[in-house]
């Protein structure tokens, strides 16, 4: 988020000064690590919790078109940036992978189905397939196939047009490029207060993690895009707007398969529903990954928990992060999310062979000694004040203080796929005086804004088109669906 949010603004304003701080050694060493995520691009093309069932069973796709429609946003800027110098050869961080939404059972296959019929005729969604025929799943998911007991229904919705996104790679891109323009980025520097000043400005206090030397900067604006440290620091900051919220941290480990053979068996990103009281983020996938130039293969993620706030957090964060205005957010959410507390300790208790046994939903035949268990990164859900108490989030939210001279970011999924248009709404609502006339070369830059292009269906085309010839990704999905 900040290293978008820094290459936005550098192209907006080239002449103001950028310092960028990060507490750990490298860049994107934390959440955006590509093997701490599961590197989708959320389009809500696979993740069923998007698209949830009506009571009369119709599927409600109002979100699903609207993460759809902010990746859209992403995918023109990332365009942008390989044609501009922003960013290097696009298969380093982005490569065309289906996505595929799976269920097995005749009720989640007619929900499926349901699925597909609201979907597949949105402009967003062209070239999605249904897929209910046992030889054309063997033929396109072999992996998946085989030792499958068929008598059990399945399905897929299945769209060729997805992606893997290595976060990592892409956040290093745009890192370089901000240095090489003259931005100050200083690694293994942890900013340890920020304090409002008598004139609007920030005072920032940051530290060399291995001198122990301090520096103080003054700034007359702030992007608090820190991850699971970003509430602490906002709550620093004392901004009314963050007053009342809290922070639930979830963490999780993927299985990752050591065996080539098998990761050569399948291609494709295969998102399954939901476990009853599980959040979102852990949805079960089979998901290919392609990370430096080589395919990889991971199931998960199995939940866990932990205080910490960071992978590379302390035990304290969560403890630290209680505070008067929003104990009583904390204490509701801890009342209301009975369901939640019971899955995460019934995973923490899940053997070895729990989560082999998990992974046969999706692999009948896998074998533990095929795949090795990897911690994943930290996600922090939101916990925002909600009357007397609180409720949980599980999607991003930005806070922004009312003078606009402070932002931050809180939450998980669908966290990067979704960041630039994320960031464009800190500019909108932090630079209120500037954002008219940013507005042509952010156009130029995301030729979309401020259209939907779910409701303009040529626009939508043009730029996929286009975004597809930049980031050499196959547009045969939409092609094909253009021809029907």
């Amino acid at each position: 988020m900040s290293a978008t949010l820094g290459a936005l603004l550098r192209q907006l304003q080239p002449e103001w000064s950028i310092s960028l701080f990060e507490r750990l050694d490298a860049a994107a060493a934390e959440s955006s690590d590509p093997w701490n995520n599961a590197g989708t691009g959320h389009s809500a093309l696979c993740e069923l919790n998007y698209s949830p069932q009506n009571p009369d069973g119709t599927v409600d796709i109002t979100k699903a078109v609207d993460i759809n429609e902010r990746f859209q946003v992403s995918r023109q800027f990332w365009s942008y940036g390989v044609q501009n110098g922003l960013l290097g050869d696009p298969s380093r961080f982005i490569n065309p992978i289906p996505h595929v939404s799976f269920v097995h059972g005749e009720e989640n296959v007619r929900y499926l189905r349901a699925r597909y019929d609201a979907l597949a005729p949105q402009p967003l969604f062209e070239g999605m397939e249904y897929i209910d025929s046992p030889d054309e799943f063997a033929r396109r998911l072999p992996l998946m196939a085989r030792g499958r007991d068929f008598s059990d229904p399945v399905a897929l919705n299945w769209t060729d047009a997805g992606t893997d996104i290595d976060f990592g790679a892409l956040t290093s891109e745009l890192l370089a490029y901000l240095g090489g323009s003259g931005a100050d980025l200083a690694f293994g520097h942890e900013v340890l207060d920020l304090s409002k000043q008598s004139d609007g400005q920030w005072l920032v206090r940051v530290r060399n993690v291995r001198t122990r030397q301090t520096r103080t900067l003054i700034s007359r604006f702030v992007f608090v895009g820190a991850g699971g440290g970003a509430l602490p620091l906002l709550q620093k900051a004392g901004i009314r707007e963050a007053k009342g919220f809290g922070g639930f941290p979830v963490s999780g480990q993927f299985l990752r398969s050591t065996n080539r053979d098998l990761i050569e068996q399948h291609h494709a990103k295969v998102y399954g529903k939901a476990a009853v009281g599980a959040p979102p983020m852990s949805v079960p996938h089979l998901d290919t990954r392609v990370i430096k130039g080589r395919n990889g293969l991971l199931f998960g993620p199995y939940a866990g928990w932990t205080p910490k706030f960071l992978k590379d957090g302390k035990n304290t964060d969560l403890f630290k992060s209680i505070r008067p205005d929003n104990l009583f957010s904390l204490l509701g959410v801890g009342v209301t999310e009975l369901s939640l507390t019971k899955y995460l300790i019934s995973e923490l208790l899940k053997s070895e062979a729990g989560r082999v046994q998990t992974l046969g939903e999706f692999v009948p035949r896998a074998d533990g000694g095929d795949w090795e268990l990897i911690t994943a990164g930290q996600r922090v859900q939101v916990i925002r004040r909600k009357g007397m108490g609180g409720v949980l989030e599980f999607g991003t939210a930005v806070i922004a203080a009312g003078d606009g001279t402070i932002a931050g970011l809180l939450g998980a999924s669908p966290g990067a796929s979704t960041g630039v248009s994320a960031m464009i709404d800190v500019l909108q609502r932090c630079f209120p005086r500037e954002y008219e006339g940013w507005t042509p070369k952010l156009r130029e830059m995301v030729p979309s804004l401020g259209v939907k292009l779910s409701d303009n269906p040529e626009l939508f085309r043009e730029v996929w088109s286009w975004t597809s010839k930049t980031l050499n990704l196959d547009t045969a999905g939409v092609a094909a669906a253009a021809q029907v």
